[in-house]
């Protein structure tokens, strides 16, 4: 290794080397934006937003962009970016991988990049682990953005929310208008609240600060703040959108993912899934499972384990025939098909207490990853239905899948 290293050198070293230059001009502007006030660091902000829009390149304005980002950050947060989170930053705007460790600044450094692309004017989408952290990112970054001239929203599940100081939670339910919650915000502000906010940002959701609007709204701030599962589901619904004013959703431009091994690798695969109840057929899938149970692998049917997938063999298409009574094949009988590869998948490929569980009359999946039980998740097309009919519970409804995502593919568009 070390030979090697003699011949080519460190690659990481390599990187480090082509930021400096841009680390220096980055550094370089501090102390000249220091100091502006908090009217000419917002000018500067809408400056760069018409620069980009009539051309000039985000390479172009990223040092600048930067220094503000960083000086924004200092004056809302009391937290100044180092400059291996200017390096994070960039890595991250290049659509890159920046691995940090607990406690070195993942949120902070996320800001650089999320600031730089905003300023397109299509939207940024931040993706994190869960809803709390949304609305507390939301609520704490929401400080450095605003500060900088840009909008700031969350979406949750139901809910939506978008960034606005002067925003109050009503303590009671008698009817109080914007004017009544901006009096209200501005005899709290101070130095004490201020800083005591700062304090507790990292961990508590200051709700007060986040303020419920309708999911368009929240989409169209410059930066948005939610998890890959609201989302995937909010695209797989505005295509579903008969007309456009009931999309919800902008093009999708640029995304920063937290945990991103988590989501594009250990769940990549993983489907969401928008469906509709179809019609009964608990009698059919019995009656398949039963069917099913005597075939023999590599006769009957052939197994693909990567996929997890079976297929009949032309000798068990014919075996299933004799006992149905008549060729679903050659009939071109796709529905009786279906059933029959779904029992066949349940009943040769998905084995009781490795993949399900059965727990009060219940099939239950198994997470492939944790081995933890996932109540509430069930299989789609029919393979379910299969399962149940396989360990002789009652099958619930089965449902028509009408739209379906995979997060891999979500975060390629």
């Amino acid at each position: 290794m070390s030979f090697l290293h003699r011949i080519f050198g460190d690659p990481n070293e390599k990187v480090l080397a082509e930021m400096n230059p841009r680390i220096e001009d980055i550094n370089a502007l501090e102390e000249e934006i220091s100091q502006l006030g908090p009217e000419a660091i917002r000018d500067r902000s809408v400056d760069l937003k018409r620069r980009v829009a009539i051309g000039v390149s985000l390479d172009e304005i990223l040092p600048e962009a930067f220094a503000l980002c960083r000086e924004a950050a200092k004056r809302t947060l009391g937290q100044r970016h180092y400059d291996v989170q200017l390096m994070g930053g960039i890595v991250l705007h290049y659509g890159q991988i920046a691995e940090m460790r607990t406690g070195e600044g993942k949120t902070l450094t996320a800001t650089l990049a999320v600031y730089l692309n905003a300023l397109s004017g299509k939207g940024v989408h931040v993706v994190t682990v869960n809803d709390y952290l949304s609305r507390r990112d939301a609520a704490w970054m929401g400080q450095v953005y605003h500060a900088l001239g840009l909008s700031v929203s969350c979406v949750n599940h139901q809910t939506a929310y978008v960034y606005d100081p002067d925003w109050k939670v009503p303590e009671q339910t008698t009817e109080l208008t914007m004017e009544d919650l901006a009096e209200a915000s501005e005899k709290e502000e101070g130095g004490a609240v201020d800083q005591k906010r700062d304090a507790t940002g990292s961990f508590q959701v200051e709700m007060d600060y986040l303020r419920p609007v309708g999911r368009k709204d929240a989409y169209l701030a410059d930066i948005t703040y939610g998890t890959n599962n609201e989302y995937g589901f909010d695209y797989l619904r505005d295509n579903m959108a008969v007309r456009p004013e009931q999309k919800v959703q902008r093009p999708l431009h640029y995304a920063i993912v937290d945990e991103v091994d988590s989501i594009l690798i250990d769940e990549a695969r993983t489907p969401l899934i928008i469906s509709a109840p179809a019609e009964e057929a608990a009698d059919t899938y019995y009656k398949f499972a039963t069917l099913v149970k005597p075939l023999q692998e590599d006769v009957d049917f052939n197994r693909d384990e990567k996929m997890k997938a079976a297929s009949f063999t032309e000798e068990g298409q014919n075996r299933v025939s004799r006992e149905l009574g008549f060729d679903p094949w050659a009939d071109n009988d796709t529905r009786t098909i279906f059933h029959l590869e779904a029992a066949l998948r349940a009943g040769k490929m998905y084995e009781i207490d490795r993949d399900y569980v059965v727990k009060d009359g219940e099939v239950i999946i198994v997470d492939e990853f944790t081995g933890r039980l996932m109540n509430g998740r069930r299989y789609s097309e029919g393979l379910h239905q299969a399962i149940e009919a396989k360990e002789g519970v009652a099958i619930q409804r089965e449902s028509r899948t009408l739209a379906t995502v995979t997060f891999q593919n979500y975060f390629r568009m």
